[in-house]
C-alpha cells in the first residue's frame, strides 16, 4: 500500500475502543479469572486500565449477572457464545468504532505488547491479530475488529460458527509476530496460574 494512502486510511481511523473479555464461567479455574490478582489488584481491572490507555473508552465485558458489580459493564446479548458473543455484544453497542478485544486471563501482557498491536493496526484490513505462539493460528482473544469485521462475524454466524479464530483464519487481517510471545500465554488452571505467579514473582525480585 503506498505512503500517502496509509497515512488518509489511518488519518481517518474508526475510534478505537477497549473490551476486557470477563463474562467466562472459568470451570477450569474454578473461581472467576477475571478477580485473579497477579498484579495486587482484580485482573479484570489491571488489563482494563492497560488497554485504556489506547483506548476512548473501555468496557468489561460480562454476563447479566455480573454487570451491577462491574464499572463500565458491556452486557453480553449475544448469550451463550462466549467470547464471540462479547465481541458482537460490543459491536451491536457501536458498530462504528473499532474494538481493542482482550481477554481477561492474560496476566503476562504487558505495554510493549498493546503498543505493538496498536502500532501496527491496519484500519483496512477486518482485524490487526497476533500469531498464536502456541498455535501458530491468529489468536483473537487480544486483537483489533475493525467495523468491517462486524458483518463478517454475522456472517459466520448465520452459518452455524462462533469461533473468533475461525474468522480470523478466513478473513483479510493483518496478522503480526508477537515481540514478547510469553505476553499471549493464557491462564486456564490452577497450575498455571502458580507457574505464571511465580514468573512474576521473579521478575519483580
Amino acid at each position: 500500500m503506498p505512503l500517502f494512502v496509509e497515512k488518509e486510511l489511518n488519518a481517518s481511523a474508526p475510534p478505537l475502543y477497549g473490551l476486557v473479555l470477563a463474562g467466562g464461567k472459568s470451570e477450569r479455574m474454578g473461581e472467576d479469572k477475571g478477580l485473579i490478582e497477579y498484579h495486587g489488584r482484580p485482573q479484570r481491572d489491571h488489563v482494563a486500565d492497560l488497554i485504556g490507555h489506547y483506548c476512548k473508552e473501555t468496557f468489561l465485558s460480562c454476563r447479566p449477572d455480573q454487570a451491577e458489580a462491574l464499572k463500565n459493564p458491556l452486557t453480553d446479548t449475544f448469550t451463550g457464545l462466549g467470547p464471540f458473543g462479547g465481541i458482537l455484544s460490543a459491536f451491536r453497542q457501536n458498530p462504528d468504532a473499532a474494538w481493542l478485544v482482550v481477554a481477561c486471563d492474560l496476566p503476562l501482557l504487558d505495554d510493549a505488547t498493546l503498543s505493538q498491536l496498536v502500532g501496527y493496526r491496519n484500519v483496512s484490513k477486518a482485524a490487526t491479530a497476533f500469531n498464536s505462539p502456541v498455535t501458530e493460528f491468529p489468536e483473537p482473544l487480544i486483537t483489533i475488529w475493525e467495523p468491517r469485521a462486524y458483518p463478517i462475524l454475522l456472517q459466520f454466524l448465520a452459518q452455524g460458527y462462533s469461533c473468533p479464530r475461525k474468522v480470523l483464519i478466513n478473513s483479510n487481517v493483518e496478522l503480526l509476530n508477537a515481540e514478547n510471545p510469553e505476553a499471549l500465554r493464557n491462564v486456564n488452571s490452577p497450575e498455571e496460574r502458580e507457574e505464571v505467579l511465580n514468573i512474576i514473582k521473579e521478575k519483580t525480585a
